[in-house]
């Protein structure tokens, strides 16, 4: 996949997403659970970093987005739930990813991001 960061870089992601996520990446941020609400939107950046596929389950919440990247799950917004949820891997789309957030706020994430990790 040229072009892609390397799926070695998706261990040091998490630390860069935390900085990352704002107010203006999700309408439901906040310092004491900055991953509240990113599920769609980091999906859909990471999807762009390191390929693979974006992935779905149901929660109490709603639907909540992940990726899967040469045969492993990794949901880098987990930590905004209480405790463990079922994990369905239905496979999603970027469409869908995408109607769960907005468009700028896929930007401002993608920017913060892209020169980090191409």
């Amino acid at each position: 996949m040229s072009g892609r960061a390397p799926v070695r870089d998706l261990q040091a992601l998490h630390d860069h997403l935390r900085s990352a996520w704002s107010a203006e990446t999700s309408s439901k941020w906040g310092a004491e659970n900055p991953a509240c609400g990113q599920c769609s939107v980091t999906a859909l950046v990471v999807h762009d970093l390191f390929g693979g596929e974006i992935l779905k389950t149901e929660t109490p919440a709603g639907t909540h987005f992940y990726n899967r990247i040469e045969g492993r799950r990794w949901d880098f917004t987990l930590s905004q739930f209480d405790g463990a949820i079922p994990f369905d891997d239905t496979p999603s789309s970027r469409q869908e990813a995408l109607a769960d957030t907005t468009l700028i706020q896929y930007q401002v994430l993608k920017t913060r991001l892209d020169a980090r990790f191409r």
